[in-house]
């Protein structure tokens, strides 16, 4: 066989398994697939109601343990339940305005030893409320956000009487007064008054807010070589803030997720509260301050690799820290440093100094870097932070036929907001980011220019376990210098696991007149990605992306590609898998890309 034809036989192979592959996760997707089993032997027909009303009557239903037994039916048991089971159904309807209904229940045999219960429902006609009453007394009687949930109670005159929307408004608001700091508030009364017979009802609720309580002293114990300023930078509140629970919760959660204690306790010492003030108490257990995580991950972009990160978490006894992450794959090898100094306004808002050593050698290039950059993070709120920065930066490279250095001076300015309900594993928000920086020969660079980046996601829960997730990148640079005096760091490409794939890391973007990437000015992509949940820690996908890094936008052609992807998450890290093949060309190519990644 020959080279050709052996490559030949190759691709059409890679074809079959891609197909294969594709078919699979296709059928992971559908929604309504579920597994063979066996039948149930008793089958439960309701008739008459649906949605809310069916699930609670389904809840009444459920057969007592026993009475199906190495699925046998214990007939005699069955029927002693079905002479129950009508007051059951009854009992399920009240909570949503129904006491008039008039149920029957037969039971069917639809063949030997399988049993069907026919349940038909007449629910009548249900209670309406004649009246509803929701005041709100005492100290918090003028708290607009108090009277605004009292107005728009969602029960009013005229609504069908629902037990379950009346326990969630009624609880809505006696939450709302103790995140006010009413802690004593409660309802003095709680009425339902149901007349069955002319089928109304009248509600009446009178909330007693009692007295607003505030936060009192804060007491630190058992971390003494951590500066108190800086514990208390953790906490959410401070002396004579409105007391509120959640701030407590979250106060904890930024304690525990600082890395620094084995165990956190923020406890609120409601009796020994004075004149409405209370104290409260935070306990710390400190973890060891230094530590050492190897880590070990593959990505299709940068080969397998190896990882080892050093951390001081309290540098000088000041509370300041020392991040030292050494990594080395195929492609990439590096070592980060960064030196962070807390403030005392809150966690997120710091200053740093980091030092790069990096050398990465792809097909598109080769680039040494030194770098160092001194940046003042602040943070606006708990989802917005900006930093300003200057990076000192030195790289040498080589792409296509040149060989060069560079050294500039580069100050910048981010901005992120971040709405994801989690870090790890989001299932519903977005985020969006924006990088503007900039150089001149003025300031010792050996080029000048001025570029925007901006990138933006967005997680959209669907029905049937779905989600869909879109992503785009953009970036744009505006200088008087040639292109080929910039490092690849400040050029643009694409193509890789983060960017399109379907295509190789960093192949994509402008060439050279013998053919090479040498990257661009101005850069495109984005992706459109359905997953669907599997099992807890599974979930399968389909996607499409497209973009490309060019020049100038009168040439802009967009390389796309389309496939389906595995992903399987774990509380260390995730594994990705994804088969990508190229559309719109010539002769397309199917690529596997495949991320994994566990620090111990």
């Amino acid at each position: 066989m020959t080279i050709s034809e052996q490559a030949t036989a190759a691709g059409s192979g890679l074809k079959q398994q891609a197909y294969c592959i594709l078919l699979l996760l296709c059928l992971l997707l559908c929604p309504g697939l579920t597994a063979i089993a066996g039948a149930d032997p008793i089958e439960i027909v309701i008739e008459g109601v649906d949605g809310d009303l069916r699930k609670n009557i389904l809840e009444a239903l459920t057969l007592p343990y026993g009475l199906v037994k190495d699925n046998q039916v214990d007939r005699l048991w069955l029927e002693r339940f079905v002479r129950q089971a009508d007051q059951k159904v009854l009992a399920a309807l009240e909570p949503f305005g129904y006491y008039s209904a008039r149920v029957v229940i037969q039971i069917e045999i639809p063949e030997a030893e399988k049993y069907r219960l026919r349940v038909q429902v007449d629910t009548g006609q249900p209670v309406i409320l004649s009246d509803v009453s929701v005041s709100v007394t005492g100290r918090g009687a003028t708290e607009a956000s108090l009277l605004a949930l009292a107005a728009a109670f969602p029960l009013q005159k005229g609504s069908v009487l629902s037990h379950p929307v009346y326990e969630q408004a009624k609880l809505a608001l006696q939450s709302r007064a103790e995140e006010l700091g009413y802690l004593d508030a409660e309802y003095t009364v709680h009425e339902i008054r149901i007349d069955e017979a002319a089928r109304f009802a009248r509600i009446m609720l009178v909330l007693q807010t009692g007295e607003r309580y505030f936060f009192s002293d804060v007491a630190l114990e058992g971390a003494p070589d951590y500066p108190d300023a800086f514990l208390r930078h953790y906490l959410t509140f401070k002396p004579g803030d409105t007391f509120n629970y959640n701030q407590l919760a979250e106060s904890q959660l930024q304690l525990n997720n600082s890395e620094r204690f084995r165990r956190v306790t923020v406890m609120a010492e409601k009796q020994k509260a004075r004149d409405f003030k209370v104290p409260v108490r935070v306990s710390l257990t400190p973890a060891p301050r230094r530590s050492i995580r190897p880590g070990i991950g593959y990505g299709t972009d940068t080969g397998a690799r190896f990882a080892l990160r050093y951390n001081d978490m309290n540098m000088f006894h000041k509370g300041h820290e020392l991040d030292s992450h050494l990594y080395i794959s195929e492609r990439l090898q590096g070592l980060a440093t960064r030196y962070t100094i807390p403030s005392n306004r809150d966690i997120r808002t710091f200053t740093s100094l980091q030092l790069n050593l990096q050398k990465e050698a792809i097909t598109t290039y080769d680039s040494r870097i030194i770098a160092l950059e001194l940046a003042r993070t602040h943070s606006f709120t708990h989802q917005k932070q900006g930093t300003v920065y200057v990076k000192f930066q030195q790289e040498e490279f080589t792409i296509g036929l040149q060989d060069s250095t560079s050294r500039y001076v580069l100050p910048g300015i981010r901005f992120s907001d971040n709405h994801y309900d989690s870090l790890i594993r989001p299932s519903r928000g977005f985020r969006y980011a924006l990088d503007l920086r900039g150089t001149h020969r003025a300031m010792g660079s050996t080029t000048e220019l001025l570029q925007l980046i901006g990138e933006a996601s967005h997680i959209l829960p669907l029905p049937w376990r779905l989600s869909l997730s879109t992503s785009a990148k953009a970036g744009i640079s505006l200088f008087s210098d040639a292109l080929d005096e910039l490092p690849p760091s400040l050029r643009f490409f694409a193509g890789g696991d983060q960017s399109v794939r379907g295509y190789a890391y960093q192949s994509l973007g402008p060439r050279d007149a013998l053919g090479n990437v040498v990257g661009g000015k101005h850069l495109l992509t984005g992706c459109v990605e359905l997953y669907r949940a599997i099992l807890e820690d599974w979930a399968v996908s389909m996607f499409y992306n497209a973009g490309n890094a060019f020049d100038s936008f009168n040439n802009l052609s967009l390389f796309q590609a389309a496939g389906v992807g595995v992903h399987y998450y774990t509380p260390v890290g995730a594994l990705n898998l994804s088969l990508a093949r190229q559309i719109r060309v010539d002769d397309p190519e199917f690529r596997i890309h495949f991320t994994v990644g566990f620090e111990f």
